[in-house]
């Protein structure tokens, strides 16, 4: 009887703590359950807010950049001021979301305050892109549609951004060069000016007719529709090379048919020269052996 009577209080005090703990769960979600249901709207109309945010950044962006060009702003300013905005007003609708969970917007203000000096010293190369870009927009090298030359990178200015610049290349590749690179470096706008020198330089054997030659450069440069005629034009003999007579020829294009006249005219004069029997030498070598006898061989 005693061992059934401790058994049966056993079961008791085990069915008593389950009890016991069952009325703690049920207190605890009584008071935590408000707290994730609060917690979940709060994270859903965030997400919401945040949301309906990035369409009102889009058309705010959006009539920023027809303002801009309504009053024929600069497309490279555009460009900027557009990439500008959008960070601002992401920073901004990123707080104003965060505030959204109840955290001190202020505090947050302060801590990135107090950060500045680190993320300056860490973002240097950022810092010095993004004065860059504004010296780009101030000075104005290039705008955007300039064709330019940064050491052994070269294309048109498609996009200038708050941090960098894209150039489209002759052959359809983006190249992407940091800001600070175009303004501490040295670099060449091909298309600043409305007309650019070409240059040829033209060898022809020392057998072949001088006059001759010069008359049909001339000629080939007048046939010429895309050579600027109200410019100086000249074929000159500029030097008296080993194995040639070097010419050179010199007239002006427009900018965007610098390549395009500069292949043309160099097939050009090859068939030509070819059809008048104009040589065209290339660097040979004559070896003559000698004999004991002091003859030549043959």
């Amino acid at each position: 009887m005693i061992s059934n009577k401790t058994v049966l209080e056993t079961a008791q005090e085990e069915l008593n703590e389950a009890v016991a703990k069952i009325g703690m769960l049920d207190q605890y979600l009584d008071t935590a359950l408000p707290k994730i249901l609060d917690f979940g709207v709060r994270l859903l109309l965030a997400l919401l807010f945040f949301f309906i945010g990035m369409k009102l950044i889009k058309l705010i962006r959006k009539i920023i950049r027809r303002s801009m060009e309504r009053a024929k702003a600069d497309m490279g300013v555009i460009q900027f001021c557009d990439s500008l905005v959008k960070a601002l007003l992401y920073m901004i609708l990123i707080l104003a979301t965060v505030s959204r969970f109840g955290v001190d917007t202020t505090s947050v203000i302060a801590l990135a305050g107090s950060a500045g000096l680190t993320l300056g010293l860490a973002l240097q190369g950022s810092l010095s892109n993004f004065a860059g870009g504004v010296l780009i927009l101030l000075i104005k090298p290039f705008r955007v549609g300039d064709y330019i030359i940064q050491d052994s990178l070269e294309g048109t200015v498609a996009e200038i951004q708050m941090f960098y610049t894209r150039l489209l290349t002759v052959d359809n590749r983006m190249v992407v060069i940091p800001n600070g690179n175009l303004v501490n470096n040295s670099l060449v706008n091909v298309t600043a000016q409305d007309k650019r020198q070409m240059d040829l330089n033209i060898g022809i054997s020392y057998r072949s007719d001088l006059r001759a030659a010069k008359d049909i450069l001339y000629t080939i440069i007048d046939a010429e529709p895309r050579v600027m005629g109200e410019e100086a034009r000249m074929v000159v003999v500029s030097e008296l090379a080993e194995s040639a007579v070097m010419l050179k020829i010199r007239f002006w294009v427009r900018p965007g048919d610098y390549w395009p006249v500069r292949w043309d005219m160099t097939e050009r004069i090859k068939l030509t020269f070819d059809e008048n029997h104009i040589e065209i030498p290339y660097n040979q070598l004559d070896v003559t052996i000698r004999r004991e006898d002091g003859g030549a061989a043959g």
